[in-house]
């Protein structure tokens, strides 16, 4: 399953910590003006409990997560 967004890019040095919990790409932001930095980090624990894995690759075009899955 893939997810694509042509929206901004996220920087090559962020990409390993994007699924950690309450991170945030804009550090400006405060729960009160954006997520609190969990949905990530939720999607990869219910990828990751089903077998699978999720992967990001951003560039100036587009960002794509791609979610594998085991087939059963």
């Amino acid at each position: 399953i893939t997810f694509t967004n042509h929206g901004n890019p996220i920087p090559q040095e962020k990409l390993e910590t994007i699924f950690k919990k309450f991170f945030r790409l804009d550090t400006s932001r405060s729960t009160n003006t954006g997520g609190a930095g969990l949905g990530l980090a939720i999607a990869k624990e219910i990828v990751n409990a089903h077998g699978g894995n999720i992967f990001v690759q951003s560039n100036t075009e587009k960002t794509v997560f791609t979610v594998v899955l085991p087939q059963k």
